[in-house]
């Protein structure tokens, strides 16, 4: 099973988060951020990752401490959870329908952090939620688990469906390319030979 649990307390959170890259897309999501928990729990079914969070965050204040961590959480359970690498497909895209809005994006397990954003989304809010925490989540994911996302907005004008198209789609994107591929189920998918 390739299964993480990374714990993270500092002065502005407490979290605790469990990931599991071969499971059902389950998930028991508490963020403190009513928003995020809906984006969370479809990261996790449209990856078909199960995922545990429990965040005790500042959230008198805002959003973006509980939000940027649990992306950091995120993105060191899934560089644990990958363990070697061996085996996987390493590159995985998706294109997302979400009524108006179209949500491209691409991912390589490359060893490198890198996140390319461009989505433009109209409104600063949604509910209490502040957009901009969308780019703060990919950013801190990425850098953590060491791979290169780009997430490119197609078109869209409804901000709710332009954030959750992004997250479905990063979600198919690394779905794909966390897969053993079966044909090469004992190599690591770089002439390098290191990821």
């Amino acid at each position: 099973m390739r299964t993480a649990e990374i714990k993270r307390k500092t002065a502005e959170t407490d979290i605790t988060l469990y990931l599991n890259l071969d499971g059902k897309g389950e998930s028991e999501i508490s963020s403190g951020v009513g928003f995020m928990d809906h984006m969370l729990t479809l990261l996790a079914k449209h990856g078909g990752f199960d995922l545990r969070v429990d965040c005790k965050g500042d959230t008198e204040v805002d959003g973006h401490h509980s939000v940027e961590d649990i992306g950091i959480a995120l993105g060191q359970a899934l560089k644990s959870a990958l363990g070697g690498k061996v085996g996987i497909k390493r590159y995985g895209s998706a294109l997302i329908p979400m009524d108006e809005a179209l949500i491209q994006s691409a991912v390589d397990v490359s060893g490198r952090g890198y996140l390319g954003y461009r989505l433009e989304i109209p409104s600063e809010k949604v509910g209490c939620f502040d957009t901009e925490l969308v780019e703060e989540f990919f950013m801190a994911l990425t850098r953590e688990a060491d791979i290169c996302l780009h997430i490119v907005g197609l078109s869209g004008k409804n901000s709710h469906h332009i954030i959750e198209g992004a997250f479905k789609s990063a979600a198919r994107s690394l779905r794909e390319a966390v897969e053993i591929d079966a044909r090469f189920s004992e190599s690591l998918p770089s002439t390098k030979g290191a990821l």
